[in-house]
């Protein structure tokens, strides 16, 4: 089973019609007091586990949500227990409130955020053997530091199969906790910026990468993956309309998740991952897309010519 790791999050999305820059003065920006007025506003679910495991709830895929939430999850666990996701993992603490991301984004999508860990806070605290065995696969997901490498230790002591996607954490963790992580992971994932800040900051990188499969997201290009003895090259699926990007990456990793646990090879994965980002891609929000098995196995057939059996 795949065990989900990472954080739940709600986001609040505000939009201000007018340009931040008009608004601070370099001059006095010793003493800085703004008040924006905004003309949108919108509460959606998030955060990176919440979102993979979404993508997997759409398809259909059995799978474990192992995270922390707060007082106020019962909005986000309606949506999910609808999709039948495995909800057992999460634990609730009541004195917290879930994660929270709080955004303003002006007219030319410069953003200023907030974010608050609340609950998720204690991620680091759950304890993996609870939920998970050796013929599992556990996605180590960005939570904060401290609980990324907490699940690295324990996947390790308890010779459980992880994805280590460290990229959110490369700025809060040293180089040797990069590199433990790294050494003993069975995929490693990030962006195509994120990939290349690992390999200068890890001086042995091909050694303790060597037969680990290493999957590159590259935005609109697609992805590559590669592994000791072969690169895949995933060419992207065409989006019907870009309405918003941050979603796309957690939406591939719970498409290529899916195919791995449905037996599929890293090529047939990688392009479930593509169709699910586009997915993703066309829609305000990272859990604001939806569809049908059947309905994203056509879409499938028709971006790469061949049947998905789902």
């Amino acid at each position: 089973m795949l065990i989900i790791t990472g954080s739940i999050a709600y986001d609040y999305i505000m939009g201000f019609p007018g340009s931040f820059s008009e608004h601070i003065l370099p001059e006095h920006n010793h003493n800085i007091n703004l008040s924006f007025i905004v003309n949108s506003f919108a509460k959606r679910r998030g955060g990176t586990a919440g979102n993979v495991s979404y993508t997997l709830g759409l398809l259909e895929t059995q799978h474990k949500l192992f995270s922390y939430a707060g007082s106020d999850f019962t909005m986000y666990a309606k949506t999910f227990e609808e999709l039948s996701i495995d909800l057992s993992g999460v634990e609730i603490d009541p004195t917290d409130y879930t994660s929270t991301g709080f955004a303003m984004a002006d007219k030319n999508q410069n953003q200023i955020w907030g974010f608050y860990y609340g609950a998720g806070a204690k991620n680091k605290d759950l304890k993996l053997q609870s939920v998970a065995n050796k013929e599992d696969l556990v996605l180590v997901g960005p939570q904060g530091a401290e609980g990324s490498l907490a699940f690295v230790k324990q996947c390790i002591e308890l010779e459980i199969p992880y994805m280590f996607d460290p990229g959110f954490i490369l700025t809060q963790v040293n180089d040797a906790d990069l590199e433990h992580g790294l050494t003993h992971a069975k995929y490693i994932i990030g962006n195509d910026y994120e990939i290349n800040l690992m390999k200068k900051r890890i001086a042995n990188w091909d050694a303790i990468t060597s037969g680990k499969t290493i999957i590159t997201t590259l935005g609109e290009n697609g992805a590559r993956i590669t592994t000791a003895v072969k690169e895949y090259t995933i060419q992207p699926v065409k989006a019907v309309s870009v309405a918003g990007t941050p979603g796309a990456g957690d939406a591939w990793r719970g498409g290529f998740l899916a195919g791995i646990v449905w037996g599929f090879d890293l090529q047939k994965a990688g392009q479930m991952g593509a169709v699910a980002s586009a997915y993703a891609v066309e829609h305000i929000g990272t859990q604001e897309h939806a569809y049908t098995k059947q309905a994203f196995a056509q879409r499938y057939k028709d971006a790469y010519n061949e049947d998905l059996e789902i």
